[in-house]
């Protein structure tokens, strides 16, 4: 199965009781984008590798792996249950920015370079000889008459 959402905790690096292997086990929100707004399906993710997977809490992230239910009695004694995912991979996922969104100080410098760096017509018409200019005004002249 594949889940994709957003990580709601930070992984936790935890040990098997039976077989003292490390895992990581974080909380995972997943969103239904429907015309109704269904609340979010949260599942327990355990990353079955003893290596960090460089995840943080917000983080938009695809999970593949196997679903199993975990059922427990809670505090107060009554049976109760989770959805666990035994994951295989879990890989952050980058969303894209949207247009208007303001970034940190280093993506607004680096977009301001990227700008500066693009010319306007302006300078693209004050870059082209005035021989050639002549020239395709002459034939845009043609072209419309």
């Amino acid at each position: 199965m594949q889940v994709f959402g957003n990580v709601a905790t930070d992984p936790v690096r935890k040990e098997s009781k039976a077989s003292g292997k490390g895992y990581f086990e974080f909380r995972l929100a997943e969103s239904h984008r429907a015309l109704e707004r269904e609340p979010a399906t949260f599942y327990t993710c355990r990353v079955m590798k003893d290596a960090d997977p460089h995840l943080a809490k917000g983080d938009f992230v695809k999970v593949t792996g196997r679903l199993k239910t975990d059922f427990y009695l809670s505090r107060e004694g009554k049976p109760t249950g989770t959805l666990l995912i035994i994951a295989f991979e879990a890989a952050k996922i980058s969303k894209p920015l949207p247009a208007t969104a303001v970034g940190s100080p280093t993506e607004v410098a680096a977009a301001s370079k990227t700008k500066a760096m693009t010319p306007t017509a302006h300078e693209v018409a004050t870059s082209v000889p005035a021989s050639a200019q002549t020239a395709t005004q002459a034939m845009l002249v043609d072209w419309t008459d």
